[in-house]
């Protein structure tokens, strides 16, 4: 390959210019927004086709001060004022769909009895999914802001209940305004972070 397969402004859009917002403008993010979001985010790889990531998109006021309770100080206000704010989930027990998502091996067996094993695969997995949805947001045109300030055994209680799904992370959903945006925070250098051996 010679060169990036895309351009410069999709690469500004997906990493250079993107930035994590705190202050939303009133757009909507409609139903059918969200779906071509998820279609977008469920083609990414996991491990195993595992697919653990479960969302939902609390986008209506009832919805959002629920979720807002369960939140730090600093981001009830964000959860709050986002069109959308995303429960990023991983569902612990994701093996069960295993013969539908890898139908040409018995992938269910190699997590049933070890809970250790299907924890970790749900955690890894379901942030490599969170991932994706980030970048397929800004593909589509919206802004985010990821948030792991919250109580994660109150939002599990408040959504999750009955169900095998944890909580990973919160994710707003919008167009975002510069309200509360810092400058451009400092990266580390390729020697402070990578090695090539």
């Amino acid at each position: 390959m010679s060169g990036p397969v895309l351009d410069t402004a999709a690469l500004g859009s997906l990493f250079i210019d993107a930035r994590t917002h705190y202050g939303w403008e009133d757009t909507p993010v409609s139903e059918t927004a969200l779906r071509a979001l998820y279609d977008l985010v469920k083609m990414g790889p996991t491990s195993g086709n595992c697919s653990p990531a479960r969302i939902i998109f609390c986008s209506s006021p009832d919805a959002k001060a629920r979720l807002a309770v369960h939140a730090s100080d600093n981001n009830k206000a964000k959860v709050l004022a986002a069109p959308v704010t995303a429960i990023i989930g991983m569902d612990t027990e994701f093996y069960e769909k295993l013969p539908a998502l890898f139908p040409h091996a018995d992938a269910r067996s190699w997590f049933t009895g070890n809970a250790k094993l299907a924890q970790d695969t749900a955690f890894r997995n379901s942030s490599l999914q969170g991932g994706y949805f980030i970048l397929a947001a800004r593909a589509l045109g919206w802004d985010t802001g990821p948030m792991s300030g919250f109580d994660k055994a109150g939002v599990d209680a408040q959504f999750w209940a009955g169900t095998k799904v944890e909580t990973n992370f919160l994710c707003s959903i919008g167009k975002g305004t510069a309200e509360g945006l810092f400058p451009r925070l400092p990266r580390l250098a390729f020697e402070d972070a990578a090695q090539v051996l």
